[in-house]
């Protein structure tokens, strides 16, 4: 499975909605875990859309954790901004997330 193909505007969309969460998931010193993997994949399976917070890491090694969250686990980083960084992933069984055309 690819990750989901995203317009302008449908980013524009779910970093609004975005902006409302609270961070679901922290990476910290232990950096990206498989434990952290499993809980992302179950944000991801029940809201669609889930914010991350980076705890005591740069701006390079949090680019990087972007790259890689999105390939492991084949979402869409939809933006990064400070310590914070949004994913979406669409459940192909339950839509709960209606983006615009």
């Amino acid at each position: 499975m690819d990750q989901p193909t995203l317009t302008g505007a449908q980013k524009t969309f779910l970093r609004g909605l975005g902006q409302k969460l609270e961070p679901a998931l922290k990476v910290g010193k232990g950096g990206l875990t498989p434990a952290f993997f499993v809980e992302l994949q179950r944000h991801l399976r029940a809201s669609e859309l889930v914010k991350l917070r980076f705890l005591g890491s740069d701006r390079d090694q949090q680019a990087a954790f972007c790259v890689v969250i999105a390939e492991t686990s084949q979402s869409t980083c939809i933006g990064a901004v400070g310590h914070t960084a949004l994913f979406y992933l669409p459940n192909p069984t339950v839509r709960r997330i209606a983006l615009p055309e």
